[in-house]
């Protein structure tokens, strides 16, 4: 295969910029001085605008649309998104996340009940199927939009007293400070889903709209499991982020 063009010196030359490419650039700057909720231009103004035909407007938007960057309301229009929050894999709560991105983090408790925690539940908390547990829904907000759905499972036994009105900000500093349990470990894991009825009510966002699926089992510094948690971020306004680190390789025979 060919590779880039070089100039007389031998220097390799830039790739070339495409019309599409070019366009999603202008259309990137024009997002920037619209505020958040704005319609931009339709196709067809966008093209005469800047000078490409329909298709290839047609083309940048659906890769900024995928971006994050323009969400598109049928019948209405295209609009500029939210930005997206970046979702670090660490060990921390939402109200830490938001805070440390500037953002005031908030709850409000769609239910709050207590039930027998069953085989699944049981074997997820380490509690034997007969115990009590209980079970918390909460909607998340972050400067007073929604974000996502969390429903916590704890044993009963380690949250006595458990009202909706404790549950209003962090749930983890709510151990801590109530209950003398800090969270030390956990594992997590993550799946691509969509909403539900339900869950796209509570989000206001349409139905079946893309989203990620959290699950997490914490643990305090004992090992000892304290809770089970499912949520629902939305998914056009979050993006995952994860460090990354090689691992180390074993020696080979031939390298010693």
């Amino acid at each position: 295969m060919a590779g880039r063009p070089h100039d007389e010196s031998g220097v390799q030359l830039p790739p070339r910029v495409t019309k599409q490419s070019h366009t999603r650039q202008q259309v990137l700057d024009l997002i920037e001085r619209l505020g958040v909720g704005t319609a931009i231009p339709s196709e067809r103004q966008l093209s005469v605008d800047l000078g490409v035909s329909r298709l290839t407007v047609r083309a940048a938007l659906g890769d900024l649309a995928r971006e994050g960057y323009l969400v598109r309301r049928r019948g209405s229009g295209t609009y500029v998104q939210q930005p997206k929050i970046s979702q670090d894999l660490t060990m921390t709560s939402f109200s830490e996340d938001m805070r440390h991105r500037g953002m005031v983090p908030g709850s409000r408790t769609l239910s709050l009940k207590t039930q027998l925690a069953g085989a699944r539940l049981g074997r997820f908390l380490n509690v034997s199927p007969g115990e009590q547990i209980v079970v918390a829904k909460r909607l998340r907000l972050a400067d007073g939009d929604s974000m996502a759905i969390e429903t916590l499972h704890i044993p009963e036994a380690l949250v006595p007293g458990l009202t909706p009105k404790s549950l209003s900000g962090s749930f983890y500093e709510l151990m801590r400070d109530t209950y003398g349990i800090v969270i030390a470990s956990g594992t997590q894991a993550i799946e691509p889903t969509v909403t539900n009825e339900e869950e796209s009510a509570a989000l206001g966002v349409p139905l079946h709209s893309p989203a990620f699926l959290f699950e997490r089992t914490s643990r305090d510094a004992d090992d000892r499991t304290v809770e089970y948690v499912q949520s629902i971020y939305r998914g056009d306004r979050y993006r995952i982020v994860t460090e990354l680190g090689r691992r180390e390789q074993p020696a080979r025979s031939n390298d010693l």
